[in-house]
């Protein structure tokens, strides 16, 4: 069983996004969209053959759609089609690595769009190095080469970001009363090697954006607590949410009381969807 949790440059569009829902089949779990960030977040797992055929499909309806270059989120983007990482949910990295492989020359073969790999290096088993997703995008921001183009890239679609990794989950933090600049120093004061923060205007308020890569040992309801003692004066939490699904382990190790205050809870889990068998909830999840 594999997970591909796609990120798309577009969170606004209703239709467009229910139309992209559509395309997902039954592989589609979760959509997490977010107006001020201007994308959102498409959670697809299934079996490999069904997932592929499902990705695919996916990812034909945003080419076809959108256009990155009249894009305006707070959140940095190269592409239509963003990010798009393949998870094994059964510690099989070897065939995410496979995943990866094949949907990014699939892509470059159908479509006018680079692509930069990132996770276990694509040299082959003997070679150790891993690449991240900031590291791919630092490499897209000093306008290098693509690990693999089309023969044109077309600036309609730009460039995605295809990875395999492990299990990585995404929680953000809403703040009022709080400033960019001090929300920004709030993200380097929890940023670790296990989770990796940035910084956003969002409307009215702040927002800092954890992704844990270490998701058992870095625990959201800690993180919070950090924040919270050195909010400066005025600052006050307003409320927190998850990104996508989160394994059921990960609820385990904070205590259930605290679970509404972290905007977690049972049915945002990929257990409770892939045991529901009826793909995401109604409508999509966020601001």
């Amino acid at each position: 069983m594999f997970e591909c949790v796609i990120n798309i440059s577009e969170g606004r569009d209703a239709t467009a996004l229910a139309a992209f829902a559509r395309s997902a089949g039954a592989s589609l779990r979760d959509v997490h969209s977010d107006y001020f960030h201007h994308r959102s977040v498409f959670t697809l797992i299934n079996d490999r053959g069904s997932l592929i055929h499902d990705v695919r499909s996916f990812i034909t309806a945003v080419m076809a759609t959108l256009d990155v270059r009249h894009h305006d989120g707070v959140h940095p983007r190269t592409g239509v089609v963003d990010v798009v990482p393949f998870v094994s949910l059964d510690h099989d990295l070897a065939g995410a690595v496979t995943l990866r492989n094949d949907t990014a020359n699939w892509m470059i073969q159908n479509f006018p769009v680079g692509v930069f790999l990132y996770g276990p290096a694509p040299s082959g088993p003997t070679d150790c190095s891993v690449v991240t997703l900031p590291g791919v995008r630092a490499r897209a921001r000093r306008h290098e080469t693509p690990d693999l183009a089309a023969s044109v890239i077309d600036p309609r679609v730009g460039i995605s970001m295809v990875g395999a990794r492990d299990l990585l989950v995404a929680w953000n933090i809403w703040l009022s009363g709080v400033s960019l600049a001090a929300a920004r120093e709030l993200a380097r004061t929890l940023r670790s090697t296990s989770t990796r923060t940035l910084a956003f205007p969002v409307g009215d308020f702040v927002q800092v954006s954890c992704n844990f890569v270490d998701p058992l040992n870095a625990r959201c309801d800690l993180i919070l607590d950090e924040l919270i003692r050195e909010l400066p004066h005025g600052g006050k939490l307003d409320h927190c949410e998850l990104v996508g699904l989160a394994p059921r382990a990960v609820l385990r190790t904070i205590d259930s009381s605290r679970w509404e205050q972290l905007g977690l809870s049972d049915q945002g889990t990929i257990e409770y969807r892939l045991e529901q068998h009826n793909g995401p909830a109604d409508t999509p999840r966020g601001h």
